[in-house]
């Protein structure tokens, strides 16, 4: 699957699977990195996946997917928060590039969820635009604090939340899920052993 995106958002997220088994084996293909590559992208792009993940640096889509140059549609920011731009983006990719799959990918010891959880327990927001990071993530937090649960938990919850609002907010998108056109995904990586584990599927 390096020339097209493939018919079905099943297909696509196994090949995103895949990847990430090479890549915790240790067994990686890099595909499409090549200066053919560069070449064949020049007259447009058809990526096979969105990949809507938070900005850390330590989370690279495309090594720990072993992909390459036109597979993945990139959006991110701190924390995977949904805002106006990243609602355009994604339904650029799913509706304008027939892109099959949209990819939340969350992570563990995220920096912008443990942030909320700070502010939650002391009651006082960050300054500057952090704060409206910080608001954004709250709803995760509090859901699961009312139950007990951990930071771990946490970071699930806004990866499943950052799904409910791209549906709830674009009806193209959910449009698309209906049909079954696309697939919206939530996964959270491992920092240290490099795996995904998948959370909620829609």
């Amino acid at each position: 699957m390096t020339e097209s995106s493939p018919l079905h958002p099943a297909a696509a997220l196994q090949s995103l699977l895949e990847g990430n088994t090479r890549f915790v084996e240790g067994r990686r293909e890099h595909p499409n990195q090549d200066a053919d590559r560069r070449t064949e992208l020049q007259s447009g792009q058809n990526p096979f996946a969105v990949v809507f993940g938070c900005s850390d640096s330590r989370v690279a889509a495309e090594i720990i997917f072993d992909r390459g140059l036109g597979d993945l549609f990139m959006v991110r920011t701190a924390g995977q928060v949904v805002d106006a731009a990243v609602l355009g983006s994604v339904e650029f990719a799913v509706d304008q590039l027939g892109v099959p799959l949209v990819l939340i990918l969350g992570h563990d010891n995220c920096g912008a969820v443990n942030a909320a959880a700070a502010s939650v327990e002391s009651g006082r927001l960050p300054a500057g635009y952090v704060r409206d990071i910080v608001e954004r993530i709250t709803p995760a937090v509090m859901a699961i604090r009312k139950v007990g649960g951990t930071i771990d938990d946490m970071v699930a919850e806004n990866v499943r939340q950052a799904g409910s609002l791209l549906l709830e907010r674009s009806p193209i998108l959910a449009r698309k899920v209906d049909s079954g056109k696309c697939r919206i995904v939530g996964v959270v990586y491992d920092l240290v052993d490099g795996r995904v584990r998948l959370v909620e599927e829609r």
